[in-house]
């Protein structure tokens, strides 16, 4: 065997352990490709067995400045199908600094009066409802000065295969207070302390606000589960999760960041160590009032100045974006 090495040139044996590793990362690269198509397939039967939609039935407008920026943001809708869909029930906006290793979360509250380009003044959800997701980037840079680069608009199922495929057990999840509520067939009942939440539960924490916190606490409660959810996404078992996760939630939403590079970020977080998500909720706490008007209901006004300044400086948004 050493008599074979002595007659291989250094050159040679670099090329072998390079086409080694062009091996190794095709066959990485299937069993992702494996994992992701089985876990879609999935996703696809289970859809059809209960009569739902899959997303992506419709080309989505969504005119994104064309930056080459040290970060992304994310534009992150999430709609509800028992409710009037139109509506998004949530409107988050998620900030990737790959160099920096860092990952913020912004919450928006979707009675927000604002400015719609085009239209009437009213609830920061209505210009989903009256022109999707380009007016309703038109909106948030109308009003808070901020671009968004990709979007991710998924439907409830989606949060659910998230939990379940990261983590088959269940997450952990500390409930500050006694959470109940029933109406129908829905009934959400919480005890305080450690919870071991699956999906579905966790969907009916994230969804609750039938407290003095309404939609306040609903918001602190999402930004809670994320925080959860990505200490199990860069774990190591949930990082061989990632094809599985990508292909289970696939049907359920509706973006315009490709796999490949879901995957490539998803790497890179791990590969990065990143600690906590930062958050912020607009409106601020003090930088609002309670107002009700006929054509939009009851209704948060912002303190803008308040506002915009929390928010640019959560996102360290460049001064060349402030113009």
């Amino acid at each position: 065997m050493s008599h074979f090495f002595k007659k291989l040139s250094i050159k040679k044996i670099l090329l072998l352990l390079f086409l080694l590793l062009i091996l190794g990362g095709l066959i990485t690269v299937a069993w992702a490709q494996n994992d992701y198509q089985k876990a879609r397939q999935e996703s696809l039967r289970e859809i059809e067995e209960r009569g739902g939609t899959v997303q992506r039935d419709e080309e989505i407008e969504f005119n994104a400045p064309e930056e080459e920026l040290d970060y992304i943001n994310v534009l992150l809708v999430g709609l509800d199908d028992d409710e009037d869909i139109a509506r998004t029930d949530t409107i988050m906006i998620g900030q990737y600094r790959p160099d920096e290793g860092k990952v913020k979360l912004l919450s928006l509250m979707r009675d927000m009066y604002v400015e719609i380009p085009g239209y009437r003044n009213n609830k920061i959800n209505a210009s989903f409802a009256f022109g999707g997701l380009e007016l309703l980037r038109k909106t948030i840079k109308e009003n808070f000065d901020i671009e968004v680069h990709y979007y991710a608009q998924v439907n409830f199922d989606s949060f659910e295969r998230i939990v379940d495929t990261l983590a088959p057990e269940g997450i952990d999840v500390e409930v500050e207070r006694r959470m109940y509520y029933q109406s129908g067939s829905l009934t959400i009942d919480f005890q305080p302390g450690i919870q071991t939440m699956d999906g579905k539960e966790a969907l009916k924490y994230a969804r609750f606000r039938n407290d003095h916190e309404n939609d306040f606490g609903r918001v602190r409660r999402q930004q809670q589960l994320l925080s959860v959810l990505k200490d199990e996404m860069l774990s190591l078992s949930g990082v061989r999760r990632i094809p599985q996760l990508l292909g289970s939630i696939d049907p359920y939403i509706q973006t315009n960041i490709s796999t490949q590079k879901m995957m490539s970020y998803s790497r890179d977080l791990f590969l990065s160590s990143v600690d906590e998500i930062e958050t912020l909720t607009i409106p601020v706490d003090g930088g609002f009032t309670d107002e009700t008007y006929s054509h939009a209901g009851a209704v948060l006004v912002l303190d803008w100045e308040k506002n915009r300044e929390a928010l640019h400086e959560f996102l360290s948004v460049p001064e060349e974006d402030d113009s």
